[in-house]
């Protein structure tokens, strides 16, 4: 339904994660007999998450860590592990810099020069832990540094921007042939972020196994201060997931819907995946991880820009184990630990035995989801206020 907005412009009305709920069926089921596997190519994957390609969040022991629990840990090639071998003296730094300074200094470590050789390295240190390796880069860089990073054993490669088109016009540089490129890499590409139907359509066009959705819900993007776009996330999942089906009626071919960002609960991914998602990307939940890289903080791809950034280096507690958080047990009732197994138990709840059933099930628009009979909570700042 499109809504006037003045006589020159009308809108569609959109709606986040907040503003929806999962309606229960008819039936319940056994957690237990709940299957939340799903498929990226070849690879059969426990878990439907991927970890954010953020520095703060995956280094190469996070992602063998987050492989081993099942999930899918994306390593940004271009960020500090791509250029120091002492990263983590580098993290270090960035999370004792004040916030007034941050920035600044930021950009001045990510001038530091992409080494190829490290990034390759990076790849075959992940690979030799026998989990799938996966890594980060952007369409600017990808030809560059592809044909090194696949031949140290790479599994799938994420070409990631803040909006990633089929259709990127230039005046200056070659623009990249994303279905050309795509076709020629010969392993699993996932692309994105894109926001709309027609914009996942055209990236599913390309030959991509997987397109990330989500343009500035993230707790560390500024992308929508900063640009004005945007998408909130129940929408902008929904309408890539009718891109699927369209998708899959002409070709046959079904491309996997990964909602990257807007989530902290396991409600908020139950939600996502009943919107369309298969999959999640997620980063900041996942900072809150004794073992992530960022020390209590982590910051997007676009926060040290050279001339724009788009996002800020964030602070969080970090409060428990990986598996804690990702599997459980939990020790709080706010439902940021054990993400996987709230979706398992939504999935139960609600009467839905796979991923793909759940993407069926009945949302309502919900606006007092959230405040409705929690007043104490509010009061006290537990639970569902935090």
């Amino acid at each position: 339904m499109e809504i006037e907005i003045g006589r020159g412009k009308k809108a569609r009305l959109a709606y986040g994660l907040d503003d929806i709920a999962i309606v229960p069926s008819r039936r319940t089921r056994d957690a237990e007999d709940v299957d939340i596997g799903w498929k990226l190519g070849p690879y059969l994957i426990e878990l439907p998450l991927l970890a954010s390609a953020m520095d703060g969040v995956v280094s190469p022991a996070t992602a063998i860590e987050i492989g081993k629990l099942g999930g899918l840990g994306v390593l940004n090639l271009e960020g500090l592990w791509g250029r120091y071998a002492n990263a983590d003296e580098i993290l270090e730094e960035i999370a004792a810099l004040p916030p007034e300074t941050a920035t600044k200094r930021m950009q001045e470590i990510y001038e530091q020069p992409l080494d190829l050789d490290l990034m390759a390295q990076r790849v075959r240190e992940i690979k030799a832990s026998g989990v799938i390796t996966a890594v980060s880069l952007t369409p600017q860089r990808v030809r560059d540094h592809w044909e090194a990073v696949v031949a140290a054993g790479l599994d799938v490669l994420v070409i990631q921007g803040t909006v990633v088109s089929a259709e990127h016009v230039s005046r200056s540089v070659e623009a990249l042939n994303l279905k050309e490129f795509i076709a020629n890499v010969g392993i699993p590409c996932i692309v994105g972020g894109c926001a709309s139907y027609q914009t996942a359509l055209h990236l599913m066009r390309t030959g991509a196994a997987g397109v990330l959705v989500g343009v500035g819900p993230g707790a560390a993007c500024t992308t929508r201060g900063v640009l004005g776009v945007g998408v909130p996330q129940a929408t902008a999942i929904a309408d890539a997931a009718g891109a699927r089906v369209q998708h899959l009626l002409e070709t046959g071919q079904y491309v996997n819907v990964i909602a990257d960002g807007g989530m902290r609960t396991g409600g908020d991914i139950a939600k996502a995946i009943a919107c369309g998602a298969d999959s999640v990307m997620i980063g900041s939940p996942l900072a809150r991880a004794y073992e992530a890289p960022g020390h209590g903080t982590h910051w997007g791809m676009a926060t040290f820009h050279p001339t724009l950034p788009r996002g800020a280096r964030v602070r969080t507690q970090q409060v428990a184990t990986l598996e804690q958080i990702l599997l459980g047990p939990a020790t709080e009732n706010d439902g940021t630990l054990n993400l996987m197994g709230a979706l398992r138990t939504s999935m139960a709840t609600t009467g839905y035995e796979t991923i793909h059933e759940f993407q069926q099930a009945e949302i309502m628009i919900a606006p007092s989801l959230q405040t409705e009979g929690k007043k104490l909570q509010r009061e006290q700042g537990i639970g569902m206020s935090r």
